[in-house]
């Protein structure tokens, strides 16, 4: 077997057992990003996950390809770094964001912020929805794919979060808000609410942000790719 197609929650979980079906690491294989995941409206209609195919690689260079959901395709985004190379892993995730984005017809910067678990990649430029995507969904795509760069430049582990129009702040304050009028109207009805499927760290956003409320508790139920948070009485 030399490809397998494989879906998921998300990239990285379609990613993850396609390696594992195959039995090879990520620099072992090319990636092709078929279908981006897609979610309904509050998790009532049109609930797609994402599909990827993973090709092993005859010899040691690869490239990668992402698949924006609105057509937008642009192959030949990565090439694969076969060895670890002295190369500022973090300037090589920049380059690759801007050969990204000129494939998009877009001209972008990148303000890169440190915080605690790494760094944060701040993209300016025009027309930037494209690269944000449906609910962060080519944001995200990017974001893996420039940290698998990143990491074949680098010794150490290294942690790249993008952002951009403040998107991820943006995003956090729309399901905290989420979470507030869903919480009311447990309350009010006295019956639980199922949201729609969400990624591990947006499901931590709605736990944190009702975690003392006084009236109703939060859990998840599900497996990924359709893993979910329930909100319900106490």
């Amino acid at each position: 077997m030399t490809t397998v197609i494989a879906t998921g929650k998300t990239i990285e979980d379609a990613v993850m057992k396609g390696l594992t079906e195959l039995g090879v690491s990520r620099e072992s294989v090319t990636l092709n990003v078929l279908e981006q995941p897609s979610r309904g409206f509050l998790g009532l209609i049109g609930v797609k996950p994402a599909k990827v195919e993973l090709t092993l690689i005859p010899k040691r260079k690869s490239e990668s390809v992402v698949t924006e959901p609105d057509r937008i395709q642009i192959s030949s985004l990565a090439e694969s770094i076969s060895s670890v190379s002295e190369a500022d892993p973090y300037y090589e995730a920049s380059e690759f964001i801007k050969e990204v984005a000129a494939g998009m017809g877009l001209e972008v910067d990148i303000d890169i912020k440190k915080n605690r678990d790494g760094k944060i990649f701040n993209i300016t430029g025009d027309n930037l929805g494209l690269i944000i995507g449906r609910r962060g969904q080519t944001l995200d795509a990017l974001q893996y794919l420039a940290n698998i760069v990143a990491n074949k430049h680098s010794t150490s582990f290294v942690r790249i979060v993008l952002d951009a129009e403040n998107f991820r702040q943006r995003r956090r304050k729309t399901l905290e808000e989420l979470a507030e009028r869903l919480a009311l109207q447990v309350i009010r009805t006295g019956k639980e609410v199922i949201l729609e499927p969400m990624s591990s760290q947006e499901r931590k956003v709605i736990h944190a942000k009702l975690q003392h409320h006084r009236q109703i508790k939060t859990y998840s139920k599900g497996e990924e790719p359709n893993r979910r948070v329930v909100i319900t009485p106490k």
